[in-house]
């Protein structure tokens, strides 16, 4: 493994609360939270294979749907679609039981790793979007809401619906309300520098990457 001169970073801290201006410069700086675990970390572990993290955001005033994103939105919708503040219910995690079965590596174990059970355990804004297809929940994702930027945290769907593309589609609709809301930022959260699951993410528009010298850079894929 190679470090360049920005060394291993691999931090963290606990807070209960984060004003709507600091998660922007937290985001800003690479890091992550799940509830009130924040962190941050430029080399991970896939496959057996220490790779370098890619932090990587979407620049809203740049970003257009591609014709693929747009097919997806098409192709969803007819799915009802709500967002509201956070708040985990039992439907939710039987959802997660049923999603976490797609993994063979890294297996998720509780929803609540993720995301806090209500909206007063967030150290910040965060709210749930959920697609049902009639009464039943078919998807759910949930982000934060920054002062000019925003945040996906973490997106589950029914893994016996794998045709729709929800996964994408959840992503898709968490944009969309964050270019209504005018922001400047999306943060798709992290990837790896080599292929891994986390490609999806490297296939958005206007994509930059953060490269841990306090520098932001336009994400070139392949």
């Amino acid at each position: 493994m190679l470090l360049d001169e920005s060394g291993l970073i691999n931090e963290r801290f606990h807070s209960e609360f984060a004003p709507a201006e600091a998660m922007d410069a937290l985001w800003a700086a690479g890091w992550r939270h799940f509830g009130q675990h924040f962190f941050r970390y430029n080399f991970g572990l896939h496959a057996g294979q220490v790779m370098r993290v890619l932090p990587l955001r979407i620049d809203l005033k740049r970003f257009a749907f591609s014709k693929s994103q747009r097919r997806n939105l098409r192709r969803n919708a007819g799915l009802e679609v709500t967002i509201g503040p956070l708040g985990v219910t039992e439907e939710s995690r039987s959802l997660f039981e049923r999603h976490r079965l797609r993994f063979t590596e890294g297996r998720p174990e509780r929803l609540e790793d993720f995301v806090p059970a209500t909206a007063t355990s967030s150290p910040c804004e965060a709210f749930q979007l959920s697609i049902r297809e009639g009464d039943r929940l078919v998807a759910e994702s949930y982000f934060d809401l920054g002062e000019r930027s925003s945040s996906s945290v973490f997106a589950m769907f029914d893994p016996a619906i794998t045709a729709a593309g929800l996964g994408i589609f959840t992503l898709l609709k968490e944009i969309e309300r964050s270019l209504d809301l005018g922001l400047d930022h999306f943060y798709l959260g992290y990837a790896y520098d080599r292929e891994s699951f986390y490609e999806y993410k490297k296939r958005f528009r206007a994509t930059e990457y953060f490269d841990w010298k306090g520098n932001w850079r336009e994400f070139q894929n392949g």
